[in-house]
C-alpha cells in the first residue's frame, strides 16, 4: 500500500457513533485532513524477524524502545532496548536499527541527514545487548550504509566515499580504500542514478561468514556535472546564500552522456586486503553472497535488455555465467532485483512469457531446475522459500486491481494464503510459520494481522484502523467506484470519485488524475483518502484512468509505448475523458487534467494534442524533453537520443508548445535534482515566444517531492484554486 473482527461491523458501530458530529457540517473537513502524513491510516513500527522464527523486533512509535514480540497470543512482549534506561545517552529517537544474525547486538542510527530523495548519512551506534553498552561508530559521526556482518562482529560503513570497516569486539578501525573522492569515486554507496532509477542504497554485501566483504566501486569522474542553485530560503535558512546564491553540484547522466565506470570490489576483512575485478560492466543492479565462495554478480548492457548473473569466485575473481535472459524491449530491474539465492539455486522473476513468473536455476550448473508459476497474473513479490515444507511464498495478481499470496510447493500445486478481495501482503516469519498480513481495499483502510501459516489463523491483531475508518467512512467522505472505459480497441480500468451528495441530474466538473508512466499503477483495489478524496467533496467528480503502458496486465501491455514514450497514453487519457464527457452527469465543457513527474508530462502532452477536451491542466514537476533525463530510465524506455532521434523529438512537449490549448498551471521546485528545472524553464521560454498565458509556482530549495516545511497543504490548495477558477463558472 487480516481478522477476528468484522470491518462491516466497525463500520456499524463507529459511524454511527460519528456520524452525527461529522455529517452535521462538511465545512469541517479541510484539505490538511488528506493530505498530510497524520491523517493516513496508522502503520506498525519497523519489523524484523527473529531467527527462531517465534519472534519478532518492532521499534516503538516514539523512536526508543525495541521489543521482542511472539507471534503467539497472550505471550507479553519482552523488552530489547529502552534508551532512557541507558547510560550516559542522551538520544530523542532513533530513526532506525538493525539486529545482528545472532541478536547479541544492535546497530542503531539518529540524527539522519538526506543526501539525495532516499539516502542520508547518520551518526551510528552499536549496543551490546550484554554489557548494556552503546558505543559510537565513530567519534564525528555522519557515517553512511553502516552494515553489520552475519556474525555481529564487525561493522562497515562509507566515510568520505572510503569504506571502513570496525571490529566492535577490539574497537579498531580500518580504512578498506582510499581514493574515494566527491564527484569522482565513489565506494559502497550507490551513485545518484543507481539510487533514483534501480533503487539500490547499498551495495555492501557479506560472505555468510563474515571473512569477505563486497561492494561496487563507481568511477564517475567522466560524468557530466550538474549544478543547481540554491538560495538562502526561509525555512531552514541557509544564511550563507543570503546575499548571494550557492549552488549544490553532483555528477547526473543525462541520455546519451557518460555513465559512471563500475567494478566489483572484495575485502579479506581479516588480512585488510581488497581486491578489483578488472572487468567492467555497463551496470551491475544487485549483488550478493550465495555462499562462502559465491558471490552473485548480476549485470545489464546499457539498453537494459540483456541480463546475465554470474557466479564469480572471490579469491581468484573467476566468473561463471549461470543464468541470462533477454527481451526485445527492456528487462524490469526492479523484478530482477527480487533474487534470492541458496548455496544451491537462485529464484528469480521473468516476463519471458509475457507474463512476469518464478524460476529455479542451479547456481553451479546454470541450469533451470524449474519454472515455479506459470499464467497470466504476473508475480509482484517473492517471499521467499520454506525448506521445512517445501513451499515458495509470493505475491502476484488477481485480476489487474487485487493482489493475493499464494505458494506453490515443488511439484507445481499452488495454494491460496490471503486471497480476501483487495490488496494482501505477507511479512513472514524467517521459519514461515507465521506471516504479518497486511490488507486493505478501496472500502477497507490498512489492517495488519498476525496469521499462522499452515491453517490461516489470525493470531492477533496488530492494528485494525478502526478509529480511522469510522472517521473516513463517514457518509459525508466520497467513495471510490472502479470503472472501464475503451480505448484504441483496449480496456482501461479505472476509478471514479463523486461527492459524497452526488446528484445525477446535476452535471459536475472533472479533475482528471494519472501518472501513466511505465510499469506504474494507480487504478488498484486498495485503501486511498487524500486530496482526490477533498476535491470530490468540493463538488468535482474526479477520475482516473490506468493507459497502455501501466502495470499489472502483462508484458504486452506494458511495452507498446517502447520507443514512443507519451503518444498511447495521451490517446487513452483523452479516451478516458471522452468517456467521462459522455456521462449525462458531466459537465463536458469544464474537464481537467493533472499529474506530477511522469503526471506532469502527460498533461503537458496532453494539453497539446490534437482536439483534446481538457480545459485546464495542472503540470507539477514535469519532464520536457527526456534528452534532459537520466541515463538508465530514460534509455530504457527510449534507448539513447543518437539511436532514437525521432522519437525523442516526437515525445518531448518542448516540441509540442504551439499546440498548447487549454489553461496551464506548471509548479516545480527549484532544487529538484531529480527533474531538473531545466525542464520546466525551457518550456516556459518557449511559452513565453508563443505569447502563451499562463501560471506558474515556483518552490526554492524544494526537490522533486516538493514536501517539508509546511508546504504541501497549501500546494494542494493553490491546485484547487486553480482548477476553481477554471472549471467552476
Amino acid at each position: 500500500m487480516k481478522s477476528t473482527l468484522n470491518i462491516r461491523l466497525i463500520k456499524r458501530m463507529n459511524i454511527v457513533a460519528v456520524a452525527a458530529s461529522i455529517a452535521i457540517n462538511a465545512g469541517a473537513w479541510e484539505i490538511g485532513d488528506f493530505v498530510l502524513s497524520q491523517s493516513r491510516p496508522a502503520g506498525i513500527g519497523a519489523v524484523q524477524q527473529a531467527a527462531d522464527g517465534e519472534y519478532y523486533y518492532q521499534i516503538s512509535a516514539d523512536g526508543l524502545d525495541i521489543d521482542r514480540v511472539s507471534y503467539s497470543p497472550n505471550k507479553p512482549k519482552t523488552a530489547v532496548l529502552r534508551t532512557k534506561e541507558l547510560k550516559d545517552c542522551n538520544i530523542s529517537s532513533w530513526d532506525g536499527y538493525e539486529m545482528s544474525n545472532n541478536e547479541k547486538r544492535i546497530l542503531l542510527w539518529t540524527a539522519s541527514e538526506p543526501i539525495y530523495r532516499y539516502s542520508f548519512k547518520a551518526h551510528y551506534y552499536v549496543l551490546d545487548r550484554a554489557s548494556g553498552t552503546l558505543t559510537k561508530l565513530s567519534t564525528d559521526g555522519g557515517e553512511e550504509i553502516a552494515t553489520m556482518s552475519p556474525d555481529g562482529t564487525r561493522v562497515a560503513y562509507v566515510k568520505q566515499n572510503n569504506v571502513y570497516v570496525k571490529d566492535l569486539t577490539t574497537g579498531a578501525t580500518v580504512q578498506m580504500t582510499h581514493d574515494g573522492k566527491q564527484n569522482e569515486v565513489i565506494y559502497g554507496v550507490p551513485d545518484w542514478v543507481y539510487q533514483e532509477e534501480f533503487g539500490m542504497l547499498n551495495s555492501f554485501t557479506w560472505s555468510p561468514d563474515s571473512h569477505t566483504l563486497a561492494f561496487i566501486r563507481w568511477d564517475e569522474s567522466s560524468v557530466p556535472m550538474y549544478s543547481m542553485t540554491m538560495y538562502e530560503g526561509d525555512c531552514n535558512a541557509n544564511a550563507d546564500y543570503a546575499l548571494y546564491p550557492g549552488s549544490y553540484d553532483y555528477k547526473y547522466p543525462v541520455a546519451g552522456e557518460k555513465n559512471s565506470v563500475v567494478n566489483v570490489v572484495t575485502c579479506n576483512v581479516a588480512q585488510a586486503t581488497t581486491s578489483i575485478l578488472d572487468r567492467n560492466f555497463d551496470y551491475i543492479p544487485h549483488l550478493a553472497f550465495a555462499r562462502n565462495d559465491a558471490l552473485m554478480v548480476m549485470t545489464l548492457n546499457r539498453t537494459q535488455n540483456d541480463l546475465h548473473i554470474y557466479r564469480m569466485n572471490p579469491a581468484d575473481g573467476t566468473l561463471t555465467d549461470v543464468y541470462h535472459d533477454t527481451s526485445s524491449t527492456w528487462i524490469d530491474s526492479e523484478l530482477a532485483r527480487s533474487v534470492t539465492y541458496t548455496d544451491e539455486s537462485l529464484v528469480i522473476p521473468s516476463e519471458r512469457s509475457g507474463f512476469a513468473q518464478l524460476y529455479q536455476y542451479n547456481i553451479d550448473s546454470g541450469l533451470l531446475m524449474r519454472q515455479l508459476t506459470t499464467g497470466e497474473e504476473p508475480v509482484t513479490a517473492y517471499y521467499g522459500f520454506d525448506s521445512k515444507r517445501g513451499k515458495y511464498y509470493y505475491q502476484c495478481t488477481s485480476g489487474p486491481l487485487n493482489r493475493v499470496v499464494r505458494c506453490v510447493d515443488r511439484n507445481g500445486t499452488v495454494a491460496g494464503v490471503a486471497t480476501r478481495e483487495g490488496t494482501n501482503r505477507a511479512s513472514f516469519s524467517s521459519d514461515f510459520s507465521y506471516y504479518i498480513h497486511t490488507y486493505s481495499s478501496a472500502e477497507v483502510p490498512t489492517q495488519y494481522r498476525i496469521v499462522r501459516t499452515r491453517d490461516g489463523r489470525v493470531m492477533r491483531d496488530i492494528e485494525l484502523n478502526a478509529e480511522y475508518a469510522s472517521r473516513y467512512l463517514a457518509p459525508d467522505v466520497p467513495r471510490r467506484e472502479f470503472v472501464t472505459c475503451q480505448s484504441d480497441g483496449y480496456t482501461l480500468n479505472g476509478y471514479i470519485i463523486r461527492p459524497a451528495d452526488f446528484d445525477p441530474e446535476k452535471e459536475y466538473p472533472v479533475i482528471m488524475s494519472q501518472y501513466s508512466g511505465p510499469g506504474s499503477q494507480q487504478v488498484l483495489n486498495s485503501w486511498k483518502a487524500d486530496w482526490e478524496t477533498y476535491f470530490a467533496m468540493q463538488g468535482y467528480v474526479v477520475a482516473c484512468f490506468d493507459g497502455r503502458g501501466t502495470g499489472g496486465r502483462g508484458k504486452e501491455f506494458e511495452s507498446v509505448t517502447y520507443q514512443n514514450l507519451g503518444y498511447y497514453e495521451t490517446i487513452d487519457q483523452i479516451a478516458a475523458a471522452r468517456y467521462m464527457a459522455a456521462q449525462p452527469w458531466v459537465d463536458d465543457d469544464n474537464i481537467g487534467i493533472w499529474g506530477w513527474s511522469y503526471g506532469g508530462y502527460m498533461t503537458l502532452m496532453a494539453l497539446s494534442a490534437p482536439g483534446h477536451p481538457f480545459a485546464a491542466g495542472v503540470s507539477i514537476a514535469p519532464v520536457t524533453d527526456w534528452r534532459f533525463y537520466d541515463t538508465i530510465y530514460a534509455e530504457r524506455f527510449m534507448r539513447t537520443p543518437q539511436e532514437n532521434a525521432d522519437g525523442y523529438r516526437k515525445s518531448a512537449p518542448l516540441n509540442r508548445v504551439e499546440d498548447l490549448k487549454g489553461d496551464l498551471l506548471i509548479m516545480f521546485g527549484s532544487a529538484d535534482d531529480n527533474v531538473h528545472i531545466i525542464n520546466s524553464m525551457q518550456y516556459i521560454a518557449k511559452l513565453h515566444g508563443q505569447k502563451s498565458q499562463f501560471e506558474m509556482m515556483v518552490y526554492p530549495n524544494m526537490n522533486h517531492s516538493i514536501n517539508g516545511c509546511g508546504v504541501r497543504e497549501p500546494l494542494y490548495q493553490r491546485v484547487l484554486n486553480f482548477f476553481d477558477r477554471k472549471l467552476k463558472h
